[in-house]
């Protein structure tokens, strides 16, 4: 059996490394290339591939959006000429603790730089999940179906349940160490020359997000405000609203060094709604 497989990613040295390793694997067939989510969307329609090699993070869609669009539209379809949907590898500079929610649910993932073990591991995994799903398929959800249906709902975390959902967490890199953050630690971020930087009370460290409304995508909307077009806070971290120049304000922050931070003009209404100025 000939496994048909995509790599999706937003560095070609990665998709690069990756189809160098595949290529050990004689039975798998690396039919296309994808550099972001809408591409895979595409491509997963166009080759209904056995297995797809996803990045976690990329412009537009990322990895979670790209199953969830190709999801729906595999349900659309399901009356008319459905397809399988594919076995997802996710591919991640994550460390082992970040990403261990993607080790359930019958999904794998890879951590770059890539190891051709592990590559070997995953593809060995791939190769029984897709042996033992034609086995067990027949009337009803796929397998693989419901297995991606649980993975989402517990990378959004608990809905309308009696249980209070957890904190969602967010990656800062500090020096050499990937963070996990909660969210409500979060002071402000600042995005400068490119980089992104991200401060809580109690250090600080840069986002892997390349702007700045890629990072609200991951934060949560009814607490974090885009206050200016080069920073975003959290309201609940506001330690003062001093008035400035003009009718304007400056939001003095909780952080150790009570930064003080701009609002825009455009803002101004919002901050005045925000705590009735």
């Amino acid at each position: 059996m000939t496994i048909s497989a995509l790599i999706i990613d937003d560095e070609q040295l990665a998709r690069d490394e990756l189809a160098y390793l595949l290529e050990a694997a004689r039975d798998v067939d690396v039919v296309a290339q994808g550099a972001n989510g809408i591409e895979a969307v595409e491509l997963i329609e166009e080759h209904h591939p056995d297995l797809v090699f996803l990045d976690v993070q990329m412009p537009g869609l990322d990895g979670f959006a790209v199953i969830r669009r190709v999801m729906d539209r595999h349900r659309k379809q399901k009356n008319g000429s459905a397809w399988n949907l594919p076995q997802f590898v996710f591919a991640t500079a994550y460390d082992q603790y970040a990403v261990r929610a993607f080790d359930v649910n019958a999904v794998d993932y890879l951590l770059k730089p890539f190891d051709r073990v592990r590559v070997d591991k995953a593809l060995e995994r791939v190769r029984c999940r897709i042996t033992s799903g034609a086995a067990a398929a027949g009337a009803g959800e796929s397998p693989i179906e419901s297995q991606l249906d649980a993975l989402l709902s517990l990378l959004k975390g608990p809905q309308g349940g009696a249980r209070a959902a957890q904190p969602a967490k967010l990656i800062v890199q500090a020096g050499s160490r990937l963070l996990l953050v909660d969210q409500a630690e979060i002071c402000f971020a600042e995005i400068e020359e490119g980089v992104i930087r991200v401060v809580t009370q109690q250090f600080e460290g840069q986002s892997k997000c390349r702007t700045i409304e890629e990072l609200l995508d991951q934060l949560d909307p009814a607490v974090f405000w885009r206050a200016h077009r080069s920073f975003v806070v959290n309201i609940n971290q506001i330690r003062e609203v001093v008035p400035w120049f003009k009718s304007t304000y400056q939001l003095r922050m909780n952080d150790k060094k009570q930064t003080e931070i701009p609002v825009s003009r455009a803002q101004t209404r919002r901050l005045r709604e925000l705590f009735n100025l």
